[in-house]
Order: C-alpha cells, then sequence, then structure tokens
C-alpha cells in the first residue's frame, strides 16, 4: 500500500476554471513507434474566476513526454514552466495569449485504453472521462468548451482512413509523401468528446434525410471481414435519428455521422461528436453470430451514443459529479426508444429486472452513492448502475410527474435555454419545473440521496362508506456518509381490482379513474379511495412507477391474481416474482437447517395458466416464467449463503417442471420458429418462450428433451437457438454438454466475439471444478488479458459462478483477487470492476466473509491505482 494514499474531490469545492480555450489546433504525426502530437490553444483568463493572477495548471499523463512549450510563438525556457506527474504550470502569463505545446506519446505501449492507443492495428480514442490528458497537456474539464480542428498526418498506405470529430474540411501531402487530412468541428465542446481513428479499414455508407430536408452522410466503419455485420447498427441508425426528430425535435447538425467498430474498448461505446466509437461487441451483428439479446443490445446503444448528440454534446456537464445529466436522461431516452421500437411492457420488465438485481444491490454496498455524488477519488469509478439506471428512473418518474406534453416543454425548453453550454442537474430541473409549473422542489432530493427507499404499505376498507385506505411509509436506510435521510417525493401508480381480476373504478380527491398516481411526500401518508363496493386487490406501484423497494402483505391468492388478470403487464410480471421469492426464501431456509427441501408449490397455477393463454405476448410470458435469479435472490438475502441459494432456486425449477411437463413439451413446440432469421419482435417473443419452456423442460430428465436440446443445437439456422441449446446443455450437466462446448468453439473459433460468449458460459457454469476451468481458460490461445471483453468474458462469467467462485476453501476470492493485482498495473478501470464480487463480504454468511475480507485485504496491501484503492478502501471501511 503506497504511504500516501489518493484523496477525494467533492462537489462543494467546485470553482470555474481560470482559463477559457476558444480555440484547439490539434496535430497528430503518427508513427509506429511514437506519436507527435502539437497543440495550439487559443487561451484567455476566465471573468468569472476572478483573480487575475492565477498560475496556468494544465492536465497531463505521466505517460506525456513534454518536447516543448511555447507562448504567442515565444518558446519557453524550463525555469519558466514545470512538469509534475500529472500537471504542467506556467507561472506567468498574459491575459490573452496562444499556448503551443509538443508531446511524445507511445499508444502501441497504452495498455490502459485511455487517450490515443492501439487496437490491432488501428490508432483510436477514449478521452471519457479524462483520457484526453494521456494525449497533451489541456484544461482536461467537462466545463471548458472549445472549437477543435485536428490534423492528421500518417502514411496512407498502411492507414488510409483517418477520422476526427466534425467535418473534413482539407486533404494533402506532407513534402515527405504523408497523407495530410484535416478535421473541423464547429460546436464547441469539452476534451472529453474528442476522437481520433486511423486504420486500414471498410466502410458502410448510406444517407439520412432530415426533417428539414438536409441529407446527413452516414458512415460505420470496421475491420475489412466485419464490414458484413452493421447493417442491422446502421438500420437502427436511421431509426434512432427519426425517433428523436419526432419524440425530441431533435435534428443532427453536421454533415457527416460516422461510427467505427474497436476491438479493445473498456467500455460499450463512446459519443464523441460526430465519430462514434463502438466496442465491436456493441454494433456488429448477423444472424449466424448474435443472438437476439445482443440485436436489442445493438440497437439500443447505437440509439444511446446518438442520442446523446443533443443530450450530453450540444449540452453537457459543468463537472464529473453532474454526470447523471447526460447519461441518466440519455438512457431514460434509449429505454423509451426501444419501448417504442418493440415491447413497452416487456422493455420496462427487462430494465427493472436489472435495476432490482444489480443497482439496489450498489444501493446496499460499500459503494453506495447518490446519483449525484458529493466526492470521489476516481471518478471511472462512478460510471455506475446508480449514475446510469438509477439516474432513468428519476428522469422517469419527473415524466410521470409532468405527463408527456409537459415533460416534452420542459426538454425543449433544457436545450434551447442550455444549447452550447455545460450545465448542472439543478439547470435541468429547473428547465422541467419552469416549462410545466410544477413544483420540484422536494424531488430533486433523489439526485442528493444516496440508497434505495422502502416503502411500506398497509390497508383497511370501510365497507360502511365504500371507502378503501392505503397508509404508506418511506424510509431509506443509512448509506455510508448519510446517515440520515429526509423523505423523498414518490409518484406511486396505483389501480384496484375486484376479487375476480376486473378493474375498478374509484374516486381519489374527487377525480375518478381505473388508475392513480399517489404523491408520497411524507414519511407517512394516506390515501383514501371511494365509490367501491367491496374490499379491492391493490396493484401497487405499476410500471414501476418509482425506484423503490414495495413491502405489502399479499396474499398467495391475490398474486395469483394479479398474475392472471392485472392489466397492468409489469405488475403481473412482479406478482410471479414476489410469489417465486417466497417460495424460494422457504427453500433455502430449509437448506440452510439442513432440511430435506420440499415445498408446495402455487406458482405452477399461475404459471399453467399462463402457458395456456393463447393471447398472451410469448415475450411476456417467458419473462414471467423466468424464476428470479442467483444474483437477485443474493440481494435480498442478509446474509447470503450461496450454496443453499443455488440448491432451493434448483429444486423449485426442477419441481415446477415435472408438474408443468406436457405443457412445457407442448409450448416449446407451437413457438419453434421456422423460416430464414429475422431479429423481429414477433419472432424474437416466439424463440424466447421456447427456449424458456426447453430449459424447464429438459430439467425432467426426459429423453426426448435431452435429444431436443441436441438437434436445436445442430440444426439452428441462428445464434439465438444454437447458443440458447448450448447453455441449456452447460446449465443442467447435459451428459453430452462437454462435447457441444468442443463442437461450439471449433464451430465458431474464427469468429471473437461468439468466441467471447463461449468463454463467458464455460467460465460462469456450476460446478465444484470450476476454478480450474477458469484457469484453463487463461491459459487458452483465445484468451488475452489485455482485452476488455475477454477479462469481462472470463474473470466477470467466473464470479457469477456460485459453486466455482464461493469455494467454500476460498479459492475463488483468492484468485480473483490474484488477477485484480495483476490488472491494477495494465488496466485499472478493469481491474476496478473486477472487484465488485468481492465488495459483498459483509453480506455473505460468516465462513465465507472472513475469506472474502482478506483478500481484499491483500489487494490493499498493493501499490495500487486510484480506481482500485477507492473501491477496495471503501469496502474495507
Amino acid at each position: 500500500m503506497k504511504e500516501s494514499q489518493p484523496s477525494a474531490i467533492f462537489l462543494k469545492d467546485y470553482k470555474v476554471p481560470p482559463f477559457l480555450i476558444d480555440k484547439t489546433e490539434l496535430t497528430f504525426d503518427l508513427e509506429e513507434a511514437t506519436t507527435i502530437v502539437t497543440s495550439r490553444l487559443h487561451m484567455r483568463r476566465n471573468p468569472a474566476f476572478g483573480k487575475s493572477t492565477a498560475p496556468l495548471v494544465l492536465d497531463g499523463g505521466e505517460d506525456v513526454k513534454l518536447i516543448g512549450v511555447a507562448m504567442d510563438n515565444y518558446s519557453l525556457p524550463p525555469e519558466e514552466y514545470r512538469v509534475s506527474e500529472d500537471k504542467l504550470i506556467i507561472t506567468a502569463t498574459a491575459d490573452k495569449f496562444v499556448l503551443t505545446c509538443e508531446t511524445l506519446i507511445e499508444p502501441q505501449n497504452n495498455t490502459r485504453l485511455e487517450g490515443l492507443y492501439r487496437s490491432s492495428s488501428m490508432f483510436c480514442t477514449q478521452c471519457e472521462a479524462e483520457g484526453f490528458r494521456h494525449i497533451t497537456y489541456y484544461l482536461d474539464r467537462p466545463d471548458v468548451m472549445s472549437v477543435f480542428t485536428t490534423t492528421i498526418i500518417a502514411d496512407e498506405s498502411r492507414y488510409p482512413v483517418m477520422l476526427s470529430n466534425g467535418n473534413e474540411v482539407e486533404r494533402g501531402k506532407t513534402e515527405e509523401g504523408k497523407t495530410v487530412v484535416v478535421w473541423h468541428d464547429p460546436f464547441p465542446k469539452p476534451a472529453y468528446l474528442f476522437a481520433l481513428v486511423a486504420g486500414d479499414l471498410a466502410v458502410k455508407n448510406d444517407v439520412f434525410t432530415t426533417q428539414s430536408q438536409r441529407d446527413v452522410k452516414l458512415q460505420i466503419f470496421t475491420e475489412t471481414h466485419n464490414i458484413d455485420k452493421v447493417d442491422y447498427a446502421m438500420e437502427a441508425l436511421k431509426r434512432s435519428m427519426r425517433w428523436d426528430e419526432e419524440a425530441y425535435g431533435r435534428e443532427y447538425d453536421l454533415d457527416i455521422f460516422m461510427i467505427v467498430a474497436v476491438d479493445d474498448f473498456n467500455m460499450g461505446a463512446m459519443e464523441n461528436k460526430g465519430l462514434n466509437i463502438f466496442n465491436s461487441s456493441c454494433l456488429l451483428a448477423s444472424p449466424e453470430t448474435t443472438t437476439d439479446d445482443n440485436y436489442l443490445r445493438v440497437e439500443a446503444i447505437v440509439a444511446h451514443e446518438y442520442f446523446h448528440n443533443w443530450s450530453g454534446n450540444r449540452v453537457t456537464c459543468r463537472d464529473w459529479f453532474q454526470l447523471s445529466l447526460k447519461e441518466g436522461f440519455t438512457v431514460f431516452r434509449d429505454q423509451t426508444f426501444s419501448a417504442d421500437m418493440h415491447s413497452e411492457t416487456v422493455k420496462r420488465v427487462e430494465d427493472v429486472a436489472f435495476l432490482k438485481t444489480a443497482q439496489f444491490a450498489e444501493d446496499a454496498g460499500p459503494m453506495a452513492h447518490p446519483v449525484r455524488p458529493a466526492s470521489f477519488i476516481e471518478i471511472s469509478n462512478f460510471y455506475t448502475l446508480t449514475v446510469y439506471e438509477k439516474g432513468a428512473e428519476i428522469v422517469r418518474m419527473i415524466h410521470t410527474l409532468l405527463g408527456a406534453e409537459k415533460f416534452r416543454a420542459g426538454s425543449d425548453l433544457y436545450f434551447e435555454r442550455h444549447d452550447g453550454q455545460a450545465v448542472t442537474c439543478d439547470d435541468f430541473v429547473a428547465a422541467m419545473q419552469d416549462a410545466s409549473g410544477v413544483d420540484l422542489s422536494q424531488f430533486k432530493r433523489w439526485y442528493s440521496q444516496a440508497g434505495t427507499p422502502t416503502v411500506l404499505v398497509t390497508d383497511s376498507f370501510d365497507e360502511s362508506t365504500g371507502t378503501y385506505r392505503l397508509t404508506m411509509k418511506q424510509d431509506t436506510p443509512a448509506t455510508p456518509g448519510q446517515p440520515t435521510k429526509l423523505a423523498v417525493h414518490i409518484p406511486v401508480r396505483v389501480g384496484l381490482l375486484d376479487p375476480q381480476g376486473a378493474e375498478l373504478t374509484s374516486s381519489v380527491q374527487g377525480v375518478d379513474a381505473q388508475e392513480h398516481v399517489l404523491h408520497l411526500t411524507s414519511n407517512e401518508q394516506d390515501f383514501e379511495f371511494t365509490g367501491l363496493t367491496a374490499r379491492p386487490v391493490p396493484s401497487l406501484l405499476r410500471g414501476f412507477s418509482a425506484p423503490v423497494k414495495l413491502r405489502y402483505d399479499y396474499s398467495t391468492t391475490d398474486l395469483l391474481l394479479l398474475m392472471s388478470s392485472d392489466t397492468d403487464g409489469f405488475n403481473r410480471w412482479s406478482a410471479s416474482q414476489q410469489l417465486a421469492v417466497g417460495e424460494l426464501n422457504t427453500l433455502i431456509k430449509q437448506s440452510i437447517d439442513g432440511e430435506t427441501l420440499s415445498i408446495d408449490s402455487q406458482l405452477a397455477l399461475g404459471f399453467k395458466t399462463l402457458l395456456n393463454d393463447a393471447s398472451l405476448d410469448p415475450a411476456m410470458v417467458a419473462l414471467v416464467l423466468a424464476l428470479p435469479s442467483q444474483a437477485y435472490l443474493s440481494e435480498l438475502a442478509n446474509p447470503i449463503y450461496p450454496a443453499a441459494i443455488k440448491q432451493a432456486r434448483d429444486f423449485l425449477k426442477a419441481q415446477l417442471a415435472n408438474v408443468l411437463i406436457e405443457d412445457f413439451k407442448r409450448v416449446y413446440h407451437e413457438h419453434n420458429v421456422t423460416g430464414e432469421y429475422q431479429a423481429v419482435a414477433e419472432d424474437i417473443a416466439r424463440r424466447s418462450l421456447k427456449n424458456t419452456a426447453l430449459s424447464y423442460w429438459v430439467e425432467t430428465g426426459n429423453e426426448l428433451a435431452q435429444q431436443a436440446v441436441l438437434d436445436q443445437f445442430q440444426s439452428a439456422n441462428n445464434m439465438t437457438d444454437q447458443f440458447a441449446a448450448l447453455s441449456i446443455a452447460v446449465n443442467t450437466q447435459h451428459a453430452k454438454a462437454a462435447d457441444l462446448l468442443s463442437a461450439f468453439y471449433e464451430q465458431w473459433k474464427n469468429e471473437p466475439l461468439v468466441v467471447n460468449k463461449w468463454l463467458m458460459l464455460s467460465a460462469s457454469q456450476e460446478s465444484d471444478a470450476a476454478l480450474t476451468t477458469v484457469k484453463s481458460l487463461m491459459a487458452h490461445p483465445a484468451f488475452d488479458l489485455k482485452n476488455p471483453n475477454k477479462v469481462r468474458s472470463v474473470l466477470g462469467g467466473f464470479g457469477q459462478s456460485m459453486s466455482g467462485f464461493h469455494n467454500a476453501d476460498g479459492s475463488g476470492y483468492r484468485f480473483l483477487a490474484d488477477q485484480i493485482i495483476v490488472l491494477n498495473k495494465k488496466n485499472p478501470q478493469i481491474a476496478s470492476r473486477l472487484c465488485t464480487p468481492l465488495t459483498r463480504w459483509k453480506k455473505l454468511q460468516p465462513e465465507l466473509s472472513v475469506k472474502m475480507k482478506a483478500e481484499l485485504e491483500r489487494i490493499l496491501a498493493e501499490d495500487l491505482s486510484k480506481d482500485v484503492y477507492e473501491v477496495v478502501s471503501k469496502s474495507l471501511a
């Protein structure tokens, strides 16, 4: 452990920058061993800063070597500036000047994948959040916005494609015969939105005509062997552009929009102005190599990054504490886009299932933080589910409180008021409030308080007056640094059902409706529904109208009624989950107590009703049939007994399978999709239900089911069905599972993205030999520790294995800690994310908890990056 550990940065200490950069002129001379970067920064003192004698302090990286620095063509001697490990400091400056810096970097040695680096044979960049400082010295903060002109000089025979932000404005040759390409972006942007790509790439061209009848050139670049996998992404891009015009009135503003696929990338994708850079796994798609889930993911991520053109680029965040200003808003935008393209209910269920499993766990863990954090040590650690997914839920609640029309007026005002500015979450809420007239002052607490509120609901019915009363109490648990919580404004959508499942009309404060939005603003509040003739069954928190944990004592009969009859599709799914959790908790306790597992499952009644209702969306039925995941059950448990959770879930699934064997067999055959593969909603839904049914049918051990798995694997004409069959075989310990894994690898060993799926499945399988398997995978030719996708597949997959990761002797924890220590030096961002499974040590059963804690302490004793130090030290606090 370092003697001097990194210190925190606090939101309360924010100050405007002492200098501004009006124009940024960059020249990159790309060579194989080194790259020379020359920057000309047209700078002036910021009148809003106040102090006219403040020194100029530019951010840099330890990997940036300063060759020379000049001010207004005067070369500064060494005594007039100072270079530290990460700063260039110039004490004396004029009020307005041009600063020229010449730096040397080595992209081919950049394993942290920040700044300018090499991926395969191409140069590419990743500058969010603070990667630009690894290219040259700069005011690397989002509130310094500048107009960029970028000149790229390179050998065209090696790098025929040379791209940067904006529009290409010039092309020529140097005296030495190198090609020179100049790009100009007329829209001011912070350095984190800078991008450069140079390589020998193939391109897919298209055109989009905007609502004002401008033609925008669209280009997607990949390595040559992948260019046949971008057609779907191109169509998704055009759908996104049209949707943003129709839903938000936002038209694209440049003459060209470009996307580049990169194999080595820490994130999913990056919204650099006019030049989006994508992890290949988030862009490439073909029926043979891509599952339905991945098709939908490609569409959503293409949309997300495109939508950033306005919610993130034209209007950006003032500081990194405001990250959710762009990310939460844009996630909400991409979620509603996907809902419009496919099934609104299915999309909502998928998003909430992920939120409740992963973000709720984050909210309850050592890294819990508000959507707008109060402090951080390393900003890369705050690209979290809280900032993204919970941030989107906050925007969704504003939409619920305002209604669609007023929300659109608020977004229009926000874009108009702040175009070209770097602003805050408060500015966003103020625009919504000003445009709608709705008071959101209490609502803003959602941005500053960490933790997941619990809403406890009790009820009573007065038969003599026909009045039904709901009493709601809200409570948010203490989180690190926030022991006391204030009441937040929680919108709770509620409907009422009669005992036969029919929707009831009731009156709340004089308003008659079948559904009401209740505004819970106090720690405890009563709500009265009048005009009823019998006690209703409440359908609470419809559509998951707020990111809270709901507590209401539903009976099994109530849950079965909601599951079969509720008009709100989300709550039908939620009822099935609650029923399943109740039964699983009974089984988990039996397992912990050493008892024989036994239960009279009522869930089977609900499942049978769904399986025999041909009017339902197959995709929705598949979601309801999916038992709560091991990860979600772990989030609910305290303490966590991994082996008991796995045993209980396996037992309940097998019991349901045996009770409903004929239904699952029939549904499997009825929903088989024949003909050419199409990534369309109807086919995706049928494949989803078919493969869910097969996963249950196989649990029975039935020979026909076992053969169906083999037949589907061998005859599938698409990756969805083939990989589903493989996954089912592996997860049920099918006799041929090992053979199928080998055959799958041999078939797809030349397709890296498919191999990553094979690595993930192999690493996450439930087996006592899981650790041995993972070690062999890391020695496999298909694995590369420098590639984030492969690291996430193997080490991330291993962390999902209840049997392997949670070995009783702690060897799984020790192995992961070893890899984190190695990656800490190579790629700190990836290393810090791999720490997440170890941060749950306080919730584990005692004999495992002590072993996991010991591994965190061992990591902390190392010389750590800021990324890893922050996560590990907070986990041990």
